[in-house]
């Protein structure tokens, strides 16, 4: 089934699989609606945020986490599945899929006319707009990487399709899209470790139509952090656990319902579900230079007592290294939609900039720099969606996004740092988005989680 299921009014489980082409232009539609809707004015940069503006200090503040959802059983009690993989083509062709095209053409539109006129005020405002998040939410993109048997969008893994989204939204705004994948990637990493119980009781919330907030917690603030070598704890007591530790760069911590929390477990790392309402977890304001949209907070965990089946996944590591390659993955699809934006916006700059009687864009050392641009950026989509259709097969892709973190890291950076010098002294001014993409693309070689496809 593809996700256009989720449009049809009446429910999410509306069309059968046999009728997913078919309505693929509902989605298409449904945007389109929303486009020619006033939520852009609502969003846009002639009305500014309301949400409060998390701290402009480094300390920022602590705040009491948001009441803890009770996540319900709800409805008939459906067995636990993992996604199927995706079937192999036997050819080297990374052409996206019919579905993925329609996928992207709904997803595109979203960015264009939804998160990049949201993106400055959100920005500002540390805080991703209620409305940008839910016109994401109707799109039914949490739901992207749940098993179609629990209810999601799929009908096989759907790591290729989660990479081309986020790319694609990244192209509106990094920030917002970060914010917007969050939920979705808690829900994917429950569908792919999760135990039945566990999905039985997690990923309704994520496929209805109140979708919770929540992040995935594996970044921590120390120099040269490595994922694999967590500071943060996780001792047995008695038959359940006891976390202690800081997270940083949590997507949306002060409203997230729900964490996925990288722990040192028997000397392995490994994930744990933790509710917002659990006792000794605190959320603290922690904006940074770039991603401001996201919403990025500090997770302190003092004394957080958990069940036994708070374990999400294997206690011995490969859950978790699996998390962290499909992260830096998910990353890499933001890089290149940044990266993507940059040159788009830099192109017609330097066509239209005239200096000394004509476009500056004559001048070699500009054409080369821009040239350079696209040179770059196209191997960096080539090589995170060559990782991305492995994992999607179930292959092994260690190799693969070892390969594109480096690249995307080293050249989204010089992409951005390109982009501002192009524009000269107005790519030091916010009049124009380059300084923003700069700043949210030094962030792909620091983060560590948040988002994963």
């Amino acid at each position: 089934m593809s996700f256009l299921s989720s449009l049809r009014p009446g429910g999410r489980h509306g069309l059968s699989t046999r009728e997913t082409r078919d309505a693929i232009g509902l989605a298409v539609a449904a945007v389109s609606r929303v486009a020619q809707s006033d939520l852009i004015d609502r969003v846009g940069l002639r009305r500014q945020a309301e949400q409060a503006v998390y701290s402009a200090t480094r300390n920022g503040f602590r705040v009491v986490t948001a009441a803890g959802r009770t996540f319900a059983r709800t409805g008939a009690r459906r067995p636990g599945a993992r996604p199927a993989r995706a079937a192999s083509r036997g050819v080297f062709d990374l052409t996206p899929t019919e579905d993925e095209r329609m996928l992207l053409e709904v997803v595109r539109e979203l960015a264009d006319e939804v998160l990049r006129p949201a993106a400055s005020a959100a920005d500002e405002a540390c805080a991703a707009p209620q409305e940008v998040l839910a016109a994401a939410q109707e799109l039914g993109l949490p739901g992207l990487g749940v098993p179609e048997e629990l209810g999601g969008i799929m009908e096989e893994r759907s790591a290729m399709a989660g990479t081309l989204v986020a790319e694609a939204l990244a192209h509106g705004d990094m920030g917002l899209a970060v914010a917007a994948m969050a939920p979705g990637a808690v829900a994917t990493a429950i569908g792919l470790w999760g135990t039945e119980a566990q999905q039985q009781t997690y990923l309704p919330a994520f496929t209805g139509s109140d979708v919770p907030a929540a992040a995935l917690a594996i970044a921590e603030p120390s120099v040269l952090f490595d994922p694999f070598e967590p500071a943060t704890t996780a001792l047995r007591d008695g038959d359940g656990f006891v976390l202690d530790g800081v997270k940083s760069a949590v997507v949306r911590g002060a409203e997230a319902e729900l964490f996925v929390v990288a722990a040192r477990l028997d000397g392995a790392p490994a994930l744990f579900l933790v509710e917002s309402g659990t006792p000794g977890l605190e959320v603290e304001g922690d904006p940074s230079m770039g991603l401001r949209a996201a919403g990025l907070s500090r997770l302190h965990l003092t004394g957080v007592r958990l069940e036994p089946d708070a374990l999400l996944g294997d206690a011995e590591g490969t859950a978790y290294a699996q998390c962290v390659r499909l992260s830096r993955l998910a990353w890499c699809a933001l890089a290149v939609g940044t990266g993507q934006a940059v040159l788009d916006h830099v192109k017609d700059y330097v066509n239209e900039r005239q200096a000394f009687g004509e476009p500056i864009s004559h001048r070699q050392s500009v054409a080369f720099m821009v040239a350079d641009i696209a040179i770059e950026l196209q191997a960096m989509r080539l090589v995170t969606w060559k990782a991305a259709s492995r994992a999607a097969r179930g292959e092994d892709f260690a190799r693969e996004v070892a390969l594109a973190r480096q690249l995307c890291a080293d050249k989204g950076m010089r992409i951005g740092l390109d982009g501002v010098q192009l524009l000269g002294g107005h790519g030091f001014v916010k009049e124009h988005p380059v300084e923003r993409w700069y700043r949210d693309l030094r962030a792909v070689g620091l983060m560590e989680g948040a988002v994963l496809v």
